[in-house]
Parts: structure tokens; C-alpha cells; sequence
């Protein structure tokens, strides 16, 4: 790595832009790799997982830029204020706005109202001479108003990513429409009952709308109809939607409808409520390009069908196990049928939630599935209640059935087991398994069988930890963490 060009390091730091940890690590390796690294933490520094309000150091390294009158005016009020000169043009590097973070940052500077509104001034204006050219833009929280400012235009014309909340004015999304047409992708957050016709109509201008995301925080009556009727305009140019209602029930779900079979390019489709789709629509649901397929309250039959109409592209299939397991017919068969949809479909799946019943024509269903799908890296396995009664003989031969099989033909990239109910596992039958699997990939594996908080089976676990076996080994009790596939074991 010490001999690779600043070419090929900025290339692999690319691929870790979103894993702040990583990079600060780089950070400290040596000048050269310093010197890449910096211009990819700054393009959108907001973006990652730091309290931004306690680091005195960014504020210091932005009022640094400030000129030598300002410095002297402010530093009679604003002890804090840095005079030192820096190792790199940090703001050169910058193509992101985050409103919530420049206020949080520059309380940091003053407590007075006076204060903060003079340094807000003299920040925007500094960003906005810096920066040249947003791509950002986090418009949450706003209350100070940037568009006045001469550079305005020019620095935001290209932007490409806009995250908002619908309690903003609208006058501020007007401002936008009649500047950027290029948005690919916006965020909003609903909190307000009423209609934001702003929104509507910067979605509306948009020529190149790729990824959409529409969540709430509250309980609201109204998530703007106009919204989404511009929104449904837009439909065959969309690569990513999610959709998150907490009170779907008044809202024109009709709207959806009609905008679900327009997604002919869809890579990653996310929705939290699905029950008002009908088997009619389902069938029309074909999505060729569909890589991340992710729905809440969805049965194993419409699933199957969802996935029977893709192209084949699926990498992540998640469907929540508490409603995943409202199947309206036969469990098992409809399971079989989904297993066989999996391997006949998606040869390239890499998450995966699972129904599956013990039985005999589900594990050698199951095998199949673990030598087609090369690429599988995780694992939900979900039984039905209806399994929790057996005896304890019979589901601990399930589980040593189970265990024997993930032997046999697991493959290579499998790094993750999470069991959903009952998969019990005596302690000779996870020794044995154990053990065959050293030399394999460490496994990290999660369940929500309390059984595995004995005193023995931790024991047996650290064990397999201390030899490099198992990566975690973890009990989960919450319901909503073990179904969540992104949930970090």
C-alpha cells in the first residue's frame, strides 16, 4: 500500500467515503496519504456521525478563512475565533451545505443571538466564495434565508442532492426550482400537516430525478397529495424510492398505485406498508433492473410474485419476519414456492431474509438455494410461530438438520446467521458445527433464543470467538433488531 500513486489511494478512499472511522485512521499514515484522503472527508463534511456542536476545531478552521477586519471585529466578542493559519485550503475541497450543522457550529462561537446572526452572515458568505460549486444541500432547520446572496445562483445550479423537511417555507423550494433542474436525489421529512406546493413544483422542474425518499416523524393527516402526482411524472426515471407513512390510512394510497407500475428502471424499492396492493397490480410489478427489494407487511405469495417479475439483478431481498409471516394460504407451501423463487431469480442475492419451515422438502429446497446463490453474505432464517410448540427432541433434530446442511453447502461469502424464533441448537450439535466451520470466514451470528445466555453455550461461544471462528456471537431480544437486516450484529 506505502508504494501505491495518489492516483490508485484516491480511488480506494473513494470506495470508503461513507466510513468516516476508516479515514481518519488514514489520516495519520503518512503525508501522502493525509494529503488524499482530506479532499474526500471535506467534500461533504456533514455527512458523518459526529457532534458537530462540540467540535470547537471546525469552528476554529472555518473562521480561520474569515478576513483580517472581520477576525478584529469578532474577536472582541469572540474569544474562540482562530487567528492560526492551516495546512490545507480545507473550504476549496467543500460541495456541501448542511443548515443544521452551520447552527449548531456557530453556537459554538457565541450564545448571543446578535452574534450567531453576524457569524451566520459572514459563514455563507465565505462558503459561498470558497466553495464554487454545491452539490449538497441539507435545507433542514432553515430559518435564515441564503438566496440572496449574489453567488447563489452560480454555486447552486449544479446541485444534485437535496434533503428537506415539509415545515419549510415554500418559498424557499420556488427559489430552487427556478435554479436547479438537476436534482437526482431528494430527501424529505414530513412534518407538517399542510400542503407544501414548493416541493411539488421543484420536483416538477427536475429533468433528471433518479433517487426518492419520503419519510415521517409523526403522525400527520395530510402528506401532500401534489407531492406525489408530480412524483408520479417522474416514475420512469427512478432508480431508488422509499417510502415511509406512519398514518397511511389518509392518504390517497390510490396515488401509489398508479405510481408503482411506472418504475421501469427501479434498482432499490423500500416501503413500509404494502397491504393495499392486490393481486391485479402485483402482476404488473415487473422490474427488471430491481437489485434491493425491501417491503413491510408483504405475505411469502406476493413476495414470490414480486420476485418472479424481476430481472434476475436482486442482491438484497428484506421482509420484515412479524409480517412476513401473514401468509393467507399454506405456510409451507407458499414457503417452498418463495425458497425456489430465490434460486431460480436471484442468483446474485447477497442479504436475504428466509421463511422456512422444518421439514424435509424445505431443507432440501434450502440446499439448493445455498449452491446456487454463490454470493449470499447474510442470513435471516424465519419460522412461523406455529413450529414453536414442537417438542424439544424434534426441534432440536430441526436444528441439527439445519446445522448439517449450512456444512455441506454453504458458501464461501456466508459471514452472517441470524435466526428469527425457534432454532435451537444443543451444545454438541454447535460444538460439531463449530468446529467443521473453522477455516472458514469468522462468522458473526444473531438470534433471539435466550437459550444462548447459559452459562455453557457462553462458554462453548468464547470459545469460538477466541480461535477466530465466530466474529460475535450475539442475543437480540428486540423484535424490530433482529429483523432489520441492516442491523449491525
Amino acid at each position: 500500500m506505502s508504494k501505491l500513486n495518489k492516483d490508485i489511494l484516491f480511488l480506494i478512499f473513494e470506495e470508503l467515503q461513507d466510513d468516516s472511522k476508516s479515514l481518519f485512521s488514514c489520516l495519520i499514515v503518512n503525508k501522502l496519504w493525509c494529503e488524499t484522503v482530506i479532499p474526500i472527508l471535506w467534500r461533504n463534511p456533514w455527512r458523518y456521525n459526529i457532534d458537530y456542536s462540540k467540535k470547537n476545531y471546525l469552528f476554529a478552521i472555518i473562521s480561520s478563512y474569515l478576513t483580517d477586519d472581520i477576525k478584529e471585529s469578532l474577536m472582541k466578542q469572540l474569544p474562540s475565533v482562530s487567528c492560526q493559519s492551516l495546512l490545507f485550503d480545507y473550504l476549496s475541497f467543500c460541495r456541501s451545505i448542511n443548515v443544521n450543522i452551520m447552527k449548531s457550529m456557530i453556537s459554538i462561537g457565541s450564545s448571543s443571538e446578535y452574534n450567531q446572526f453576524l457569524l451566520q452572515q459572514e459563514f455563507y458568505n465565505l462558503f459561498m466564495r470558497k466553495c464554487l460549486r454545491f452539490r449538497y444541500l441539507d435545507l433542514r432547520s432553515v430559518k435564515h434565508t441564503i438566496f440572496h446572496l449574489p453567488e447563489f445562483r452560480l454555486c447552486f445550479e449544479s446541485l444534485c442532492e437535496l434533503k428537506c423537511d415539509t415545515s419549510i417555507n415554500s418559498s424557499y423550494f420556488y427559489e430552487l426550482a427556478n435554479i436547479c433542474q438537476y436534482i437526482q436525489k431528494i430527501e424529505i421529512v414530513n412534518l407538517s400537516s399542510e400542503s407544501n406546493y414548493g416541493i411539488a413544483k421543484l420536483i416538477e422542474v427536475q429533468k433528471n430525478l433518479k433517487y426518492f425518499e419520503w419519510t415521517e416523524d409523526h403522525f400527520r393527516v395530510n402528506p401532500c397529495k401534489e407531492i406525489f402526482l408530480e412524483l408520479e411524472k417522474k416514475a420512469d426515471h427512478l432508480n431508488h424510492l422509499k417510502l415511509f407513512f406512519q398514518y397511511f390510512n389518509h392518504f390517497d394510497y390510490t396515488i401509489i398505485q398508479r405510481l408503482l407500475p411506472k418504475l421501469h428502471k427501479i434498482k432499490s424499492l423500500i416501503i413500509n406498508e404494502f397491504s393495499f396492493i392486490n393481486e391485479n397490480l402485483l402482476k404488473r410489478l415487473a422490474y427488471n433492473d430491481l437489485e434491493i427489494l425491501n417491503i413491510d407487511y408483504i405475505t411469502i405469495n406476493e413476495a414470490s410474485i414480486i420476485i418472479d417479475n424481476s430481472g434476475g439483478h436482486l442482491k438484497r431481498v428484506s421482509l420484515k419476519p412479524c409480517d412476513f409471516l401473514k401468509c393467507g394460504g399454506d405456510f409451507d407451501e407458499d414457503s417452498l414456492i418463495f425458497i425456489r423463487k430465490i434460486y431460480e431469480n436471484c442468483p446474485s442475492i447477497e442479504y436475504l431474509s428466509l421463511a422456512f419451515s422444518p421439514s424435509n422438502d424445505h431443507f432440501v429446497e434450502f440446499e439448493k438455494l445455498l449452491k446456487v446463490c454463490q454470493n449470499l453474505k447474510s442470513l435471516l432464517l424465519i419460522s412461523p410461530n406455529i413450529y414453536r410448540h414442537g417438542t424439544e427432541e424434534i426441534i432440536s433434530k430441526n436444528g441439527e438438520e439445519l446445522l448439517k446442511v449450512l456444512i455441506r453447502s454453504a458458501p464461501n461469502n456466508l459471514r452472517e446467521l441470524r435466526f428469527f424464533n425457534d432454532f435451537k441448537f444443543s451444545l454438541d450439535v454447535l460444538e460439531n458445527f463449530l468446529e467443521k466451520w473453522r477455516g472458514r470466514p469468522a462468522l458473526s451470528i444473531l438470534t433471539s433464543n435466550l437459550i444462548y445466555e447459559n452459562y455453557n453455550y457462553k462458554n462453548l461461544i468464547n470459545k469460538y470467538k477466541n480461535n477466530g471462528v465466530i466474529k460475535t456471537f450475539r442475543y437480540e431480544p428486540s423484535i424490530m433488531n433482529i429483523e432489520n437486516m441492516n442491523f449491525i450484529i
